[in-house]
């Protein structure tokens, strides 16, 4: 048994996985959490316009490493991974973060791939699939600042990709770039739909949509949009993992947190607080992914998954140390 972290600091929030890693006579791991954090920090704040990390964006996110960091070292971690992801791939100044992470953690932060992104949200979320789902399963991880589809059979140890790609459209940068009105005008949407969708032809071209058989969305836009479908009382991640629903009332979930004024998403009981300003461009881009998938595949039902490139990045610390 090995106790392991894996740190995922997004675009819009940094999250942290404490974990016991026991390896499997076949090769692969189980994990089992020891503790699983996330704090909205917002580190993509203005990257899409300026290029550049913000000085408050990187004070927040520091912070809170520095509070991950605490925690590692009370709970004994043997060893951890930091993964930097959108924000940081695409910020000039990303040496100044990659410095303070370091000199807080005492591991230098891994600004990875949007491919290696993709592998690792892969290898976390189809932990939640049942052995008789149908393959390949297509793994949809909506970021702040990009969102991964990637592609593959979930089955074995190591679960690996078959076709993935990185696109630049997440709930932030979405936000930032096309929806300033509140709530959002006929004209922003449409101008953010035209976007995503050119993206999602793009992908379209590297990875097959019309093999998928069965479709996975993980991260927080889509646990959001999930929780609001099934109209729970509050947050609730056992009721949200796995959870599979019907295409129609995914779309619907989604349509309706885009059409909310801010005070009304705000009033959900189960939206956090650093959600609330792009859930409806989340949820925008979770329903035009669905869309287009469902007109390649014709798949009558979404899985959600609460785990993700957390899961992976742990996995992965286990494989690399064991």
């Amino acid at each position: 048994m090995t106790r392991v972290a894996g740190i995922d600091c997004g675009t819009n929030s940094i999250r942290l996985l404490i974990a016991d890693v026991e390896r499997r006579p076949d090769g692969g791991a189980d994990l089992t959490d020891v503790t699983r954090l996330m704090e909205v920090v917002r580190l993509g704040q203005g990257v899409d316009r300026t290029g550049e990390l913000a000085p408050e964006a990187l004070l927040r996110t520091l912070d809170a490493t520095e509070r991950y960091a605490a925690l590692c070292r009370e709970h004994g971690v043997e060893a951890v991974r930091f993964v930097a992801t959108s924000a940081t791939r695409d910020a000039r100044n990303r040496d100044v973060f990659i410095d303070g992470v370091t000199e807080r953690l005492g591991v230098p932060p891994e600004v990875i791939s949007g491919t290696e992104e993709a592998a690792l949200s892969f290898a976390g979320a189809v932990r939640v699939l049942a052995a008789d789902d149908p393959g390949p399963a297509l793994v949809v991880d909506i970021g702040g600042g990009s969102t991964e589809l990637v592609l593959g059979e979930p089955g074995g140890p190591a679960p690996t990709p078959e076709a993935s790609i990185s696109l630049d459209v997440g709930c932030v940068r979405m936000t930032e770039r096309h929806l300033a009105s509140d709530p959002p005008t006929a004209a922003e949407v449409e101008a953010a739909r035209a976007d995503i969708r050119e993206a999602l032809e793009r992908a379209a071209a590297i990875v097959p949509l019309d093999r998928v058989g069965t479709l996975v969305g993980v991260a927080g836009s889509v646990t959001t949009v999930t929780a609001h479908a099934l109209e729970l009382d509050r947050y609730r991640p056992e009721r949200i993992d796995g959870a599979r629903l019907a295409v129609d009332d995914v779309l619907a979930a989604c349509d309706d947190l885009l059409g909310r004024e801010r005070s009304e998403r705000a009033a959900l009981p189960y939206m956090h607080p650093g959600r609330v300003d792009v859930i409806g461009a989340g949820a925008l881009v979770w329903a035009e992914v669905i869309r287009r998938v469902v007109a390649s595949s014709g798949v009558t039902t979404v899985t959600t998954s609460e785990h993700d490139i957390l899961d992976g990045i742990a996995l992965s610390v286990a494989r690399r140390d064991g």
